[in-house]
């Protein structure tokens, strides 16, 4: 038996809404990766590249825990 899952206008909406929102996240933190010099991060750089691709952890562990301050 299968069920179909019948997404409301504005179910359909705030799903597009969160998902533009994750990929500009994404996008922010591999632009702010890209600009920052190696010795401004912790860790090697291409070690933060796959970290940011995983939703909303990545890049929120990368902007809380991967910027030297």
């Amino acid at each position: 038996m299968t069920t179909k899952k019948v997404r409301t206008p504005a179910g359909r909406v705030g799903f597009g809404v969160l998902t533009i929102a994750q990929l500009a996240f994404a996008f922010l933190a591999l632009w702010d990766l890209r600009m920052r010099r190696d010795r401004d991060v912790k860790g090697p750089k291409w070690v933060w590249v796959p970290a940011i691709m995983v939703n909303w952890i990545g890049p929120a562990s990368y902007f809380l825990f991967g910027i030297k301050r």
